[in-house]
């Protein structure tokens, strides 16, 4: 567009409005990108075109900036005590400070005013494990800070837990369902039924927006196993291959979201594997340590890339997902999230005993996230792919 000035004050006025029209073209190429990138519902390298140049939404860095966090712990009850590391004595602050920066784009700063907006009258349901907590409860922190004094009601059950807030009718949920499919208990014993999830389904009926996530349940032995018995095609099994068990449980939930979820209706995510940061030789650069835990870590890692965040789950996931009639769109938060082994609670979890503390090998936890933190990334990605 050319610009025709004359005198001092005009030229000025005509500066301010081509740089204001170049504004505009540019965040108006970007949001076209991301709206067509938004009609491709599967995608694990989500693309948009800015300026010529090729997005990644989950490649990039992690880029210091003191504009975060966007809201407090102390300002957000609903924070479980086993993410509110703040709370609970975590003496360092950096990590609450790191903003995620895609290849050649910038996400949207996360607006919990618009969330409300456009969500108005629907609701939002996270389905799955304690990582589907953590990132249910930081999108409810992460609104609440735009809107602090809108009335909200919650009810807390299980597996079911809802924050509606209420001027506006919008339910944001938490539906506990580990292996997404169901478990039953027969004379005394946990069942997992790997081609039964018609109970835990029911409640996701009606649903304006879905994201699920599993993986970690999947793996557990001994103590923290929850389940007795397996059953696939009607033969009960102890024990099985773990992947063959997520991939026909994951199957299981494929089918029941091609055969009952209306995609014009109905928005379904999945999120990829939240990585653990269990074993410090994985960050360590190859150098020789006892460590067996995530304890002291204050720094996300540098650079793009890090080796194994790909998991065999992860693997089985992008399968599964690839042969659904309808795919949910997957939130590929797996590298991004391995690169911050600084961001776990560690023995900032709840109310450890001092002994629990002094032995952070034993007791650190290095697969939760703290809030405010990295789940709020998963959000701004999250709002990104929901309304760009």
């Amino acid at each position: 567009m050319a610009f025709v000035c004359g005198g001092p004050c005009k030229i000025v006025v005509c500066i301010i409005c081509a740089v204001l029209v170049h504004l505009q073209v540019v965040s108006s190429v970007l949001l076209v990108g991301l709206k067509n990138h938004h009609h491709n519902p599967h995608h694990r390298r989500p693309m948009l075109q800015a300026n010529q140049t090729s997005c990644a939404l989950f490649m990039g860095t992690w880029v210091h900036d003191d504009t975060y966090p966007i809201y407090q712990s102390s300002s957000c009850a609903i924070i479980d005590p086993q993410f509110n590391c703040q709370l609970y004595g975590r003496p360092d602050t950096d990590y609450l400070k790191y903003r995620w920066k895609p290849a050649n784009c910038e996400l949207p700063r996360f607006n919990g005013l618009e969330f409300l907006l456009k969500m108005r009258g629907k609701t939002v349901m996270f389905v799955g494990d304690s990582l589907g907590r953590n990132q249910w409860q930081s999108l409810v922190c992460l609104i609440s800070a735009t809107v602090p004094r809108s009335p909200t009601q919650m009810i807390r059950g299980d597996p079911l837990s809802t924050v509606e807030f209420v001027e506006y009718g919008v339910a944001v949920s938490f539906y506990r369902a580990p292996y997404l499919v169901d478990i039953d208990v027969i004379q005394g014993k946990r069942v997992l039924r790997l081609d039964d999830i018609s109970g835990n389904a029911n409640a996701w009926k009606g649903v304006d927006v879905l994201s699920f996530n599993t993986g970690h349940w999947w793996t557990h032995k001994g103590a923290l196993q929850g389940w007795d018995y397996m059953d696939s095609g009607g033969t009960m099994y102890q024990d099985m291959d773990r992947l063959a068990a997520i991939e026909r449980g994951l199957s299981t939930w494929a089918r029941w979201v091609d055969s009952n979820i209306d995609p014009s209706r109905t928005r379904v995510f999945f999120q990829s594997i939240s990585p653990t940061h269990y074993n410090p030789s994985g960050w360590s650069s190859g150098g020789v340590t006892t460590a067996k835990s995530c304890y002291g870590e204050t720094v996300p890692m540098s650079g793009t890339t890090y080796p194994g965040a790909y998991t065999d789950q992860g693997k089985v996931v992008d399968t599964v997902i690839r042969g659904m009639n309808n795919p949910a769109y997957l939130l590929d938060i797996t590298m991004l999230s391995a690169m911050r082994k600084d961001a776990h609670p560690s023995i900032y979890s709840g109310d450890l005993s001092p002994e629990q503390r002094a032995n952070p090998d034993h007791s650190a936890d290095c697969s939760h996230w703290c809030l405010p933190g990295l789940p709020d990334t998963w959000n701004q990605l999250f709002y990104t792919a929901l309304f760009y």
